[in-house]
């Protein structure tokens, strides 16, 4: 099914203007009919347009779960500026009206001594929510969850479950999941809420269940709730602790954030950078540096061992100039070759497509592309050895270019296994690594094959 879109009736820069007219006027009850129908993206957006002082009036004027809803859209950064410039009472209201989870992702985000305020704030049951979600360890699923959902009882009629929901449905952010739990919280059961409406009223929530569900553990890694979902296609899934507990659920859109996040980080330690925590615009000259030096001078290092190589063969260039032409040709294809074989592996491995303990299947299939790739290659590039030099240069280049590929194609396969099993994100092992690893190897190969023709009086 196609989503149906939500269109701004509206442009930004219009509600921006309109904003801005009311609050010259103190139109108060004007500003919350005008955003009445606006989607809260399109408000956020204008809502940050405006300058410091109209900023918090407009805010004033906006409906408390509005004022939520735009907050939870805001970044970090910008919420942070604008907490400074709410009352303890405005502060108060916002958190309480935020969604549980997005109140976490505020929480752990901003600096100690913001977040130590914002707690105070909250009242005891809300402060021991908020503590409790922030007890779970970074990027775990216990992050991620939300304590509001429905729960009913096996031995309360179908009636009474459905009573219950309309009575909690305010309170929770789904209910089109239903949860089942014993006396003692433990999970039974995951229900559709469809199945409840359709069965007879007075029979007992236990004859709809089947008790089969898909749980995640409070400490699963955020991407074993990405999986998860993309595995058993549910808008929603509960959060249980190690004796099945229901601790809380996990809902697709929180998901779909986390996708994009693994995503962005995955590109940027794919060029060899560690992963930016704040967008591009809002990140500092330093912290751009700092992400990026570390992997460089790294690569430094490892493309000394190709300088090493060539000075090594020093005596057999100066013997045959005509090597030297096709260096660029032959260590770039290896690094073309390690990088694509390398691509394929990390995302097997990151959507569980291969396993870490099926390595040696995965080698043997790359061997036998790496030979294809390889005779493929070294057949086109021994033409062009002939035509630059004799039939011994055509057959130094053309054996040289399909060991190089077969041998890239085959440390671009188990380089992403090594790092999984190291436990380091095999994400590095993509275009930069991959490629000064095979750089060094695809050289020490060429010359190495070069010096032993050279020696048997072939070129």
């Amino acid at each position: 099914m196609t989503p149906v879109e939500e269109i701004s009736p509206i442009s930004v820069e219009e509600l921006q203007l309109r904003l801005e007219e009311l609050v010259v006027d103190k139109d108060w009850d004007g500003i919350r009919e005008l955003v009445e129908d606006i989607p809260v993206p399109e408000i956020t957006d204008a809502f940050l347009a405006l300058d410091k002082k109209n900023r918090a009036l407009v805010f004033h004027a906006l409906p408390r779960d509005l004022s939520a809803d735009l907050f939870a859209y805001m970044d970090v950064d910008r919420a942070n500026r604008l907490l400074h410039n709410l009352s303890d009472e405005d502060t108060r209201d916002v958190l309480t009206d935020l969604k549980p989870d997005d109140r976490t992702q505020l929480l752990e985000e901003l600096p100690g001594q913001i977040t130590q305020r914002l707690l105070n704030l909250l009242d005891d049951d809300e402060l021991k929510e908020a503590r409790q979600l922030l007890g779970y360890p970074e990027e775990s699923v216990g992050r991620l969850m939300t304590p509001d959902y429905v729960a009913v009882r096996p031995d309360w009629s179908v009636k009474e479950a459905l009573d219950h929901i309309r009575e909690r449905e305010p309170d929770s952010e789904l209910i089109s999941m239903i949860y089942v739990t014993g006396p003692n919280w433990k999970l039974l059961d995951a229900i559709e809420l469809g199945q409840l409406i359709l069965a007879d009223p007075g029979d007992l929530v236990s004859s709809v269940m089947d008790e089969t569900f898909v749980s995640l553990a409070a400490f699963d890694d955020q991407e074993e709730a990405v999986h998860a979902f993309a595995r058993y296609d549910k808008i929603a899934l509960p959060v249980v602790d190690s004796a099945g507990i229901l601790l809380g659920i996990v809902t697709v859109d929180d998901v779909l954030d986390v996708a994009t996040e693994e995503a962005t980080e995955d590109f940027h330690k794919a060029a060899a950078m560690a992963p930016l925590k704040k967008t591009y615009h809002e990140s500092p000259i330093a912290w751009l540096f700092r992400r990026r030096i570390g992997w460089l001078l790294l690569l430094i290092a490892i493309n000394l061992v190709s300088s090493g190589i060539i000075e090594a063969y020093e005596a057999t260039l100066e013997q045959i100039i005509a090597l030297a032409f096709f260096i660029p040709l032959l260590i770039d294809s290896g690094g073309n070759t390690g990088s694509q074989s390398a691509t394929v592996m990390v995302r097997s491995l990151a959507t569980g497509e291969v396993k870490l303990n099926e390595w040696l299947r995965a080698m043997g299939k790359e061997l036998l592309v790496g030979i294809c790739l390889g005779v493929a290659m070294g057949l086109a590039s021994s033409m062009l050895g002939f035509y630059r030099g004799t039939w011994g240069l055509a057959l130094v280049v053309g054996l040289s270019m399909a060991s190089i590929v077969l041998v890239a194609n085959l440390v671009g396969t188990i380089l992403p296994f090594i790092l999984t099993k190291l436990k380091i994100d095999p994400a590095v092992a993509s275009s930069p690594l991959i490629t000064s690893v095979a750089d060094a190897a695809g050289l020490f190969i060429y010359f190495g094959i070069a010096t032993l023709f050279l020696n048997a009086g072939i070129i």
